[in-house]
Parts: C-alpha cells; sequence; structure tokens
C-alpha cells in the first residue's frame, strides 16, 4: 500500500488498496436467499491470546435505530467486558469507541457522518484510540466506499454479521497499521453463547430471529440484516427463564419481522411465534412483549395465544404504512387495506383492552391525495394509541429508490403536519379515558425531566410519571391517573400491585 505525506505525518493511501485487495459488501449478493442450511453456533469463546487485552482500558459504543440495534450492543459491550474494557459515556475517556449505525433512513446516516468527522480531531489529540463504524450501515458499499475514501482516520469497520469476530477483530487493528474492514454479504449465522452487558435489571430485549425476506420496496434491512433465520425455541425459553430467576420483570422478544419466526426451522414442524409465546407465557415473568411485527404474517393462533392474556401485555405495534391498496402493493407489502383491517378486528375481539401502536409513511412515490386521504381514515377508524411517522426517504439499492421520487418536499411536510395532528389528537383521546383509574406501572427509573418523579409503563405501554420512594424502582405498582396528557400520564402511587385497590 503506497503512503502520502499530510501535515509531515504519514497517512495511509487507501484507494490502490480499494481497488485491488479489499471486497466491499454488496447489496446486490445480500438480496439472495440461497438454500444452504443457516450454521447454529454455540462454541463462542474469547480466545486466549486476546483475554484481558483491555486491562485498564475504556470503551463506549454509539447507538443509532432501532431495538435491534441496541441488543447488538448490549452484545457487544459484553464481548468488551470479557476482554477487559470498562465501560465510559465519556469520549475523553475511551481506548475504543464504536458506532452502532443505522440505515433504514438517510436522516440516521447524515447523523453518523457527522459524528465520524467529529472524532477525527479525537484521534489526532490520542492517535491510539481505536475507532469502529458497525451495523446496519457498513453492510452499504456505498458508505464503506465513503468512509474509506474521506475518513481514512476510522480503525475498524464490520457488519451485522459478525458481531461474534468481534475479539478478533480488534486485536487486528490494535496491532496492524492498516484499516481492518470485514463485512459479509452472505446471510449469517446464529451464534449462541454470546456475552451480554444488559442495560439495568428490570427489562431485556431477547432476540428470537435475525433477518427479513419481506422487501418491502423501500427497506433496506433485508439487505443489511440477511435473510430470515430463527432461534431454536430451547436457547430462547432458556434465556427467558434465566432472566425471569435474576429478576427480570419484562421482556421485549425481538426480530426484524418477529411473527415470522420459526418459518425456516427445520429442526421443529409447525413451531411458531404463537407456539412460543404459549411457553413463555407459562414462564414466572410479569410482562412479555414482541416487535416488530408484519400484518401478513399475523397468524390466527397468534391472535389466539395472545388472547390467554396472563403475562403476555396488550400493547400490539402493527406497522401499516398506507392506508391505500394500491400504494401498499407498490411498497411491497403483500396485504390490502381490507386485509389489514380484517387483522386489526381480530386482534381486538380477541384482546379487548389492547392498545395498537403503527408506522407510516408519507409521500412515498405517486401517492396522491386521495391515497394519502385514504391514510388518514384508516387512522381515524382504528384510532391508534401512538404513531412513527416518517416522510419517504430513498434508500439506495432498493427498488423505491429507482422510482421518481415526484411528490415535492412542501406537500411531504404538509401531509405530515396534518397526520401528526390527527395522531396527537387520538393519543390524547385515548390518554383521557384513563383520567381517575387505576392502572399498572412498571417502575423504571426516574423521569428525565424531573428526577424527584418515577416514571413507567403501564402494560399498554403508557408512559405513566408520579411521585414515590426510589425503593419502587423495578416493581410493579399501582397508580391512579390524576392527569392524562397528549403522550403521558400524571399519576398517584396508590399500593404495590399485586394489592386490591380500594
Amino acid at each position: 500500500m503506497s503512503e502520502t505525506k499530510v501535515n509531515n505525518k504519514t497517512e495511509k493511501d487507501y484507494s490502490k488498496y480499494f481497488q485491488t485487495t479489499f471486497q466491499p459488501p454488496s447489496l446486490k449478493e445480500a438480496r439472495r436467499r440461497r438454500k444452504k442450511t443457516v450454521q447454529f453456533l454455540n462454541d463462542f469463546s474469547i480466545p486466549e491470546d486476546i483475554k484481558g487485552i483491555g486491562k485498564d482500558k475504556k470503551f463506549l459504543i454509539r447507538t443509532y435505530g432501532c431495538q435491534m440495534n441496541e441488543h447488538d450492543t448490549e452484545v457487544m459491550a459484553g464481548i468488551l467486558s470479557e476482554i477487559g474494557y470498562t465501560a465510559t459515556d465519556r469520549e475523553e475517556d475511551a481506548d475504543i469507541i464504536l458506532l452502532n449505525t443505522c440505515a433504514i433512513r438517510e436522516n440516521a446516516e447524515n447523523k453518523v457522518f457527522g459524528e465520524i468527522g467529529h472524532l477525527k480531531n479525537l484521534k489526532r489529540e490520542n492517535p491510539n484510540l481505536i475507532l469502529g463504524v458497525c451495523g446496519c450501515m457498513a453492510q452499504e458499499e456505498s458508505v464503506v466506499n465513503r468512509i474509506l475514501e474521506k475518513h481514512q482516520h476510522m480503525d475498524l469497520i464490520f457488519g451485522t454479521h459478525n458481531i461474534h469476530r468481534l475479539p478478533q477483530l480488534l486485536k487486528e487493528a490494535l496491532f496492524s497499521k492498516e484499516m481492518v474492514m470485514e463485512v459479509w454479504s452472505k446471510e449469517g449465522d446464529v451464534v449462541e453463547n454470546l456475552p451480554r452487558m444488559r442495560k439495568g435489571n428490570i427489562r431485556a430485549w431477547v432476540n428470537i430471529m435475525y433477518g427479513c425476506d419481506k422487501f418491502c420496496t423501500y427497506c433496506i434491512v433485508p439487505y443489511t440484516r440477511g435473510k430470515e433465520r430463527s432461534r431454536h425455541p430451547k436457547e430462547i425459553i432458556d434465556e427467558v427463564r434465566e432472566l425471569a430467576r435474576q429478576g427480570y420483570k419484562e421482556i421485549t422478544l425481538l426480530g426484524q419481522n418477529v411473527n415470522a419466526y420459526g418459518k425456516d426451522l427445520e429442526s421443529v414442524e409447525n413451531y411458531g411465534l404463537g407456539d412460543l409465546m404459549d411457553e413463555i407465557r407459562k414462564i414466572d415473568i410479569p410482562r412479555v412483549r414482541f416487535t416488530t411485527s408484519h400484518p401478513r404474517d399475523f397468524d390466527d393462533h397468534l391472535v389466539e395465544v395472545l388472547g390467554k392474556g396472563g403475562n403476555l401485555v396488550e400493547h400490539i405495534h402493527l406497522p401499516v404504512q398506507s392506508g391505500n391498496s394500491d400504494m401498499l402493493k407498490i411498497m411491497g407489502r403483500k396485504y390490502t387495506r381490507e386485509r389489514y383491517l380484517e387483522l386489526f378486528y381480530k386482534i381486538k375481539e380477541a384482546v379487548p383492552n389492547a392498545s395498537f401502536t403503527t408506522d407510516i409513511i408519507v409521500g412515498f412515490p405517486n401517492e396522491t391525495d386521495e391515497q394519502f386521504e385514504d391514510t388518514m381514515s384508516l387512522v381515524r377508524e382504528c384510532q391508534f394509541d401512538g404513531a412513527y411517522t416518517f416522510i419517504y426517504s430513498p434508500r439506495e439499492g432498493t427498488p423505491a429508490a429507482r422510482m421518481e421520487d415526484n411528490i415535492p418536499m412542501s406537500v411531504k411536510k404538509e401531509r405530515l403536519q396534518r397526520l401528526n395532528e390527527l395522531v396527537n389528537e387520538l393519543a390524547a383521546k385515548s390518554n383521557a379515558k384513563l383520567k381517575d383509574q387505576v392502572v399498572e406501572v412498571l417502575v423504571e427509573g426516574t423521569s428525565k425531566k424531573n428526577p424527584k418523579v418515577l416514571s413507567g409503563h403501564t402494560r399498554t405501554n403508557k408512559v405513566v410519571n408520579f411521585r414515590g420512594p426510589k425503593s419502587l424502582i423495578g416493581e410493579l405498582v399501582n397508580v391512579r391517573v390524576t392527569e392524562a396528557k397528549t403522550w403521558t400520564l400524571d399519576g398517584e402511587f396508590v399500593e404495590k400491585a399485586g394489592v386490591s385497590v380500594k
């Protein structure tokens, strides 16, 4: 590799290296869904020559994006801890900084590249600092290209499929003068026995599957996360039982398309998310959630199991994206407005007190005013308790990115504003119904706005703030709602849950 002199310092010229030796990730290759059986690896361990490499050193991981990224960060933090590193939230104290990235929207990518630029000064001050980019952005060839060409102060790039190789990659980054890159465009395997450093001891993420095969035309996730691959039920159930033994009060089952769970399992026939949740329902843990679901895979058995209640909470996140069937077809969602509403009412009948939240995109290519009004009417009909709303953002490599983005930004913003006004109105209306009611709250900590106020969620995923002793953190309590706001509830502590309310 050639070298160039910059400010009297030797820097690597990566252009020739990129052209001759490095094979960048390929979205085209990542689209392939091979018949090759996914490997289940149970032998993760820290190599002897790497143990203790982080002694007296600190790490910082910045996480962008979804719950899956949060879960990946817990795994990476667990691996780094086993190597000897300790966590810090001060970048000035860190010996390694990893940016765990999200590729789902252009805004997220811009934030990451802004942070990469900011870290360059830190690297100048501390040349021994290891800087890395991982996660979904690292799976995109355009991103890797840009880092190689413009951000050569980065030391390490790895993707979503090889997190378990972090010890080996870090060792190479520490002892090599070159940027270390390992990004696989293949589907990935299922690796068990990975260490985790979970945030707190109240709520926990439990990943049950990886990847997505839906290929919605706007979505980059099937390319960056690979094909759908499920963990074995026993591994999941054992993990949940261990969390129950450790005193966790709530778990969330995670997957890019969580209710496609089990479709790829060859070891267990006709076993899906409904079967898994029916087994977890019998474990002594107070609350069980799951996210994110796809209406196409939400089957009758899952609806039936959710209707059994118990520790299966009454909150359903059911992304719709659009209320117009023609738009849904162009988006590649493979269901119609009518099918979505049929499923919505089916769940509502099985779980009468359920709260529903959703995801909606406005300004998708060719969306007419009438089609947007169909989305508004569906939101009114479903009376959602909340919605994540987005202006369409083309992602390079997806089919939708080849469509003409022909909706003016002014129109997109106007539609988003109208939609958000409706969502806010419905959220306030839903919360108002709880005024003077007693609700069960899992106390998760203190309010971000006021450390003297406790905060937590109801079973229906509504935020409740109230005053009480900090000894209640981690407990399930009954709270009487005194004031209902648009997105939060204020209340007064009544008693610990399990005690009858007078």
